[in-house]
């Protein structure tokens, strides 16, 4: 059985009798990606990525691109780019202590979802990192339980437009209006679009 439950995980089926239940849906579990998964995996345009230090803090975050910008590898294996974002490095920092990444795809037109958790490695020499503009690094993610997931709880939204901000070949996207406060300044990486006053800036984005 792919999944191996734990203690507490058992406590709480047998609680509510999912037991049974539970071991079935692990059934269901594989280590390899469907052809089903492929074209589901290669249509999205974002998903959220959980990882975790070695410390077992975690951090969850949202990553969005072109649709097809997470490539399936190979039968076991996922690659997606990682672009510029606020400098932190967060989810790429614990991937170095800490491989083990869980990863969400969903469709919420559709409502169908999709997890994949696995094993990842980030790389700034991957062969495919050319392939990606403005990517700064390249993950890929070995996985170790490919499953969908109960869809009656995704809300249904549609998709009115994409990023302007996502990377490609034909234009540079533009500055985000966060990095132009002046409560950065000093701190932008050196060659940071944002330190040129000529490069065109997005319209005002409301900021947390």
């Amino acid at each position: 059985m792919p999944q191996e439950y734990h203690e507490q995980q058992r406590a709480l089926q047998d609680r509510f009798d999912t037991r049974r239940l539970a071991d079935r849906l692990a059934e269901g579990m594989n280590d390899q990606i469907g052809d089903d998964h492929v074209a589901f995996i290669e249509s999205r345009d974002m998903f959220f990525l959980a990882t975790a230090d070695e410390h077992g803090v975690p951090q969850c975050s949202y990553k969005g691109g072109e649709p097809g910008f997470v490539r399936v590898v190979d039968e076991r294996t996922i690659a997606f780019p990682v672009y510029d974002g606020n400098g932190m490095f967060l989810s790429m920092g614990n991937v170095g202590v800490n491989p083990n990444v869980g990863i969400l795809f969903i469709d919420f037109e559709r409502g169908t979802r999709l997890r994949f958790n696995g094993v990842a490695s980030v790389d700034d020499g991957d062969p495919l990192l050319g392939s990606y503009p403005g990517a700064q690094l390249v993950v890929r993610v070995r996985g170790d339980a490919v499953f969908a997931n109960c869809r009656r709880y995704v809300h249904h939204y549609e998709l009115v437009e994409r990023s302007p901000f996502v990377p490609s070949a034909t234009n540079d996207p533009p500055v985000p209006d966060w990095k132009l406060s002046p409560w950065l300044e000093g701190a932008l990486p050196e060659h940071d679009p944002a330190r040129d006053p000529n490069h065109p800036t997005a319209p005002s984005i409301p900021q947390f």
